[in-house]
């Protein structure tokens, strides 16, 4: 089967911007791209009152997405959903099995945290998949060669996904470094972080792996204080933190909406 990439475009500027990226991606995984445009026609849609979502006609919806298709440089199918995106995003998923799901990260700077709604989490929960958020800031979508892998230090599993994320990190010659952030200045896990990792074959064919720790309260701040060295953030995303905590408390969350490199979200199988 061929591989290919979901992106969501709602012809924004921050979809333009994962589209950008999404395509550069798409060469060294010799992968099409399937855009995906949703009609968020549901009264239940919480962002239907913001006034932020696009309210194109289906002809000017199939006219964009025909003029998107015929600038990109790789294969291209292009499809309109409706309703609620994560259903939405789950029906594509199931019928294109992509390797990825990408979508744009907007600009949330004039919103309050506890009013901040965001696709990624609500597909992540409804129809948890691998999923790279990229930032509306990422005007330069250079292929990711420096990445930072967050991991709590705890055993994991990707199960079906765990194929994917090692071709993506091959096919990108990836240079990973594994943080893990603690609390205590006396708290020395680099090797257990190590393993953790190791043993989910997500670095065996890597030539380099490296580790970091650092000292941070709280485990989003001592990753985003690291992530401005680094072309992109891997999270790995436990099922109970993304069913189980408040929207601003999850840590997920949190790097998803504050990262200044794009983040790609590895849902682990517990």
């Amino acid at each position: 089967m061929t591989t290919s990439l979901l992106i969501l475009t709602d012809f924004f500027q921050a979809a333009d911007a994962a589209l950008n990226y999404a395509t550069n991606l798409a060469a060294p995984l010799d992968a099409r791209l399937v855009l995906l445009h949703v009609r968020r026609d549901s009264i239940l849609d919480p962002e239907m009152f913001t006034g932020q979502l696009s309210n194109l006609s289906r002809e000017a919806i199939h006219l964009a997405l025909n003029s998107l298709a015929r600038d990109l440089s790789v294969p291209v199918v292009a499809e309109v959903g409706h309703g609620r995106v994560a259903f939405a995003v789950a029906d594509a998923v199931s019928r294109h099995h992509p390797a990825l799901v990408v979508l744009g990260r907007p600009d949330t700077s004039g919103t309050p945290d506890e009013l901040v709604t965001t696709t990624s989490l609500d597909i992540l929960r409804t129809a948890p998949y691998p999923m790279l958020v990229v930032p509306h800031t990422v005007h330069n979508p250079a292929l990711p060669r420096r990445i930072l892998l967050a991991t709590d230090g705890e055993e994991f599993t990707l199960g079906q996904f765990a194929g994917t994320a090692r071709h993506l990190l091959n096919a990108l010659h990836a240079e990973l470094t594994l943080l893990h952030v603690t609390p205590d200045t006396a708290d020395d896990t680099d090797t257990a972080t190590l393993d953790s990792v190791m043993r989910t074959g997500l670095a065996a064919d890597l030539p380099v792996v490296h580790t970091r720790t650092v000292v941070a309260e709280q485990p989003a701040e001592g990753i985003l204080q690291l992530a401005p060295e680094y072309d992109a953030v891997v999270l790995i995303a436990r099922r109970r933190s993304l069913l189980g905590q408040l929207f601003h408390r999850s840590v997920t969350a949190d790097i998803i909406r504050q990262s200044p490199v794009p983040v790609l979200v590895l849902p682990a199988q517990e």
